[in-house]
């Protein structure tokens, strides 16, 4: 693949970068020096340099070498082969794996046909030098190459100086970049967010344009994507990249006119709130739930869509159920969601009218449920949306703790309709559709 930047090396010394073996995984450290030992080139590449160039503290280290797969395998007897259209060496350290790949080079056809219209067809599939390699890869700040032959950091595409600057710049022409694979807009957001990287404006200026063309990417690697986004402990800011590049209304297009439509700005707020909290578990390493993450993402869209249902006519059981398949179809024409989260996701929206409840045995019943937490969570989370619900909220935290004197308090209360729910004094219903939110 022929490109805009050319490849033109320049050599930070050690004593010019901050990169030190202290910080590198010993696995990684075993394979380059026995790479190096066999007489080829060896060099950390990629994320861990950039993380490491700003005081970070990567979790994966990926090796590039001249080496080929096969040479690399005969080097370990830990090694694994793995991929068809180019094949990457696993280096396996009990659970640590170190990915080792030979350079890399694009090729484009004699005919004249572009590179970006073959690309899918030929990516990966031809080695090359270190220069290939390098202009071939998305993102100046992914294009470091430590070398543990004199520990100097090799720059061909100007890197060392984005990631000084915290600039986050697409390697070559951007439009063609994205067009080759529009994923590369979600990955600049991405790491936008993850790094506090300012993204380059000539990179930025194309995604809105551009943005469309995610729909022509396959459904599953979006959903990968989206836990990359916000299951990586920079939700908030990855949803604020999305929102303010035009990607939001392409990824969760209902859910975004959803939000617009709303002038108090609550389901943004809720949002916001529900990312935050999962950006905050993310760092204190709890476990975070993708059904949890979809159904805050989604429930601007589920919102209205329920309420149009019912202004409509369409009885409220019935319009709740409608409204979750139809808001869960229309998403997954984008995003593979997958039934062992769409099912649980669809559960906790289900069970929010629930929870007005009082009768004894449907407020065990709903207890013992097993969505029952994550839906008491979201519950919560809605009182940032509206206080509506702080009544059911204290109600259901006192029946976790005291479950038969809360029962038996709320049974005793005046006030109860048939259902075991409490009487609330009648509004006057909204053109919005009364969803509460």
């Amino acid at each position: 693949m022929t490109d805009d930047s050319d490849a033109a090396l320049t050599i930070i010394p050690r004593d010019a970068h901050n990169v030190s073996r202290r910080d590198i995984s010993p696995n990684a450290l075993r394979v380059l020096y026995r790479l190096r030992e066999a007489g080829f080139g060896a060099y950390l590449v990629g994320g861990a340099v950039r993380d490491l160039l700003i005081g970070g503290h990567p979790k994966d280290f990926d090796v590039a070498t001249n080496a080929t797969p096969e040479q690399i395998r005969g080097l370990f007897r830990n090694c694994r082969l793995i991929g068809r259209r180019f094949r990457l060496a696993h280096v396996v350290f009990g659970r640590e794996i170190i990915e080792v790949a030979t350079f890399r080079a694009n090729q484009v056809e004699e005919d004249g046909v572009e590179a970006h219209e073959v690309e899918a067809v030929l990516r990966d599939n031809v080695f090359g030098s270190i220069d290939d390699d390098a202009v071939r890869r998305d993102f100046t700040a992914n294009a470091l190459y430590y070398s543990i032959e004199d520990f100097s950091i090799r720059d061909y595409v100007g890197g060392f100086a984005d990631v000084q600057a915290r600039v986050l710049k697409l390697i070559g022409d951007p439009e063609r970049r994205y067009r080759e694979d529009p994923v590369r807009m979600l990955r600049a957001v991405r790491l936008s967010a993850k790094l506090g990287f300012t993204i380059d404006a000539a990179t930025a200026e194309p995604i809105p344009r551009l943005a469309p063309l995610l729909r022509e990417a396959a459904p599953a690697r979006l959903f990968e994507e989206c836990l990359k986004l916000f299951l990586s402990g920079h939700g908030v800011q990855s949803f604020l990249g999305m929102e303010s590049h035009g990607l939001l209304d392409v990824m969760f297009p209902e859910a975004a006119a959803a939000l617009r439509s709303n002038r108090s700005g609550a389901l943004r707020r809720m949002v916001l709130k529900g990312l935050a909290d999962t950006d905050a578990r993310v760092a204190a390493d709890e476990p975070v739930s993708p059904a949890f993450l979809f159904a805050l993402l989604l429930w601007p869209a589920y919102c209205r869509s329920l309420a149009r249902l019912q202004a409509d006519g369409v009885h409220q059981p019935e319009a709740q159920q409608r409204a979750a398949d139809r808001v869960t179809l229309h998403e997954m024409d984008v995003i593979a969601l997958p039934r062992r989260f769409s099912l649980p996701m669809q559960e906790i929206w289900l069970l929010q009218p629930r929870f007005a409840q009082r009768q004894r045995r449907r407020v065990f019943r709903l207890l013992a449920h097993p969505r029952f937490r994550a839906a008491f969570d979201f519950l919560v989370l809605r009182l940032t949306a509206s206080d509506e619900h702080a009544a059911d909220v204290e109600f259901w935290r006192e029946v976790q703790q005291h479950p038969e004197a809360a029962v038996s308090s709320a049974e005793a209360a005046p006030g109860l309709d048939e259902a075991g729910a409490p009487r609330r004094r009648r509004r006057r219903r909204r053109a919005s559709g009364g969803t509460g939110e």
